[in-house]
């Protein structure tokens, strides 16, 4: 299958008991997400748990912001608890990079303009070289250089084409040390602006021949509706075009709904563009009706409660969650598991065929029987 843009292949992990998530060349595009608390030592425990419930719903990498030396070694001992590679979010202070690669976390991202001196960057860069740690360079709208910030509020040029600018900016820092193993992003919280700084930065480097793998998203997108939207918008656009090879959904919102937000963007843009076979993950496909007047069913409720182990099921299968008999097994035929209600009853009903009648309460044991026999 044709791949789309083509790009050197990161490992991040594969160290340890660290498990290696390979991000660009032919690989899948990766679905990552941020930890959404501060991490205390207290945390360890149900912050593993934690990662573990994630990964099993897709997530190949998770980030963590570090704004200091007792955060790194927290963010230290939870690596040694976990197989998921973890990544630490740093700006600032270059020790605390520093430090962060004293334990198996997996991959850093700085922003070499407010890390420090060309030394202090040059220390990082040793170091994670030594280690092979890759780094992302991450560049965002709201944390340009003073100089490409003026020239944006003064209109003489637009927030996507400084975004470029500063990418370039440090990935000739990172060429001028020798470090290769990298990963780009610029992200701002518009459409346009995500769509055209990307678009942008391949055609230049890819033309000579950079080919460095893209981490994409639009940043600070807002609560769940709207941020899926502008998500999805942006994301889509660049996914069919063969652009992004890991992707986040910023949301304001929990952990699991931005991957599965990240999955079902992926899963549209592999319908959309289905020759680039690095866009498509297997998984369940669930789909379920909105509710309405003659609902015979709480489908919002079973939907939610069911969500997360949905998700962790790593099989081709379709699962329908349907209101009432109307659009229960004619309308979801398809359905390798569906299950609706009618009366007092609830139906279980495979590929169109009713196979049980039972009680609400029964509902969740029955439909798990089931789901666990496909």
């Amino acid at each position: 299958m044709e791949q789309g843009r083509k790009t050197k292949t990161v490992k991040i992990g594969g160290f340890s008991h660290v498990r290696a998530v390979f991000i660009g060349g032919n690989n899948p595009v990766v679905i990552q997400t941020m930890y959404k608390d501060r991490l205390s030592p207290s945390d360890l425990n149900s912050a593993a748990a934690k990662i573990n419930e994630l990964e099993s719903m897709g997530c190949g990498l998770l980030r963590f912001a570090v704004p200091d030396i007792q955060s790194a070694e927290t963010l230290g001992s939870l690596a040694e608890m976990v197989s998921m590679p973890l990544a630490a979010d740093i700006h600032f202070d270059y020790k605390i990079a520093l430090r962060c690669m004293d334990f198996p976390i997996a991959k850093l991202r700085i922003n070499p303009g407010n890390i420090g001196s060309a030394e202090k960057v040059r220390l990082v860069l040793e170091k994670a070289g030594a280690g092979s740690i890759p780094i992302r360079i991450g560049v965002n709208a709201g944390s340009l250089p003073q100089n490409l910030r003026k020239q944006v509020d003064e209109g003489s040029l637009d927030t996507a084409e400084a975004l470029v600018q500063t990418a370039q900016r440090e990935i000739a820092f990172f060429k001028e040390f020798g470090f290769k193993d990298y990963l780009v992003s610029m992200k701002a919280s518009t459409i346009a602006d995500t769509i055209i700084a990307n678009r942008l930065l391949c055609e230049r480097t890819d033309a000579q021949g950079s080919g460095h793998p893209l981490h994409i998203g639009v940043t600070e997108a807002g609560p769940l509706t709207a941020g899926v939207a502008r998500n999805t918008a942006a994301l889509t656009a660049l996914l069919t075009e063969g652009i992004g090879d890991t992707i986040r959904v910023s949301l304001s919102d929990t952990m699991e709904n931005e991957i599965i937000a990240g999955r079902e963007i992926l899963a549209a843009a592999a319908q959309m563009a289905p020759d680039i076979g690095r866009l498509k993950h297997n998984g369940v496909n669930i789909i379920s009706c909105p509710r309405c007047g003659r609902a015979g069913f709480d489908t919002h409720g079973f939907t939610n409660r069911w969500l997360s182990k949905l998700y962790a099921i790593d099989k081709d299968i379709t699962v329908a969650i349907m209101g009432c008999e109307v659009n229960g097994p004619i309308e979801a035929k398809h359905a390798d598991l569906g299950i609706t209600g009618a009366g007092d009853k609830v139906l279980l009903f495979k590929h169109g065929e009713v196979i049980k009648t039972i009680t609400v309460d029964e509902a969740d044991s029955v439909f798990n029987e089931e789901l666990n026999k496909l």
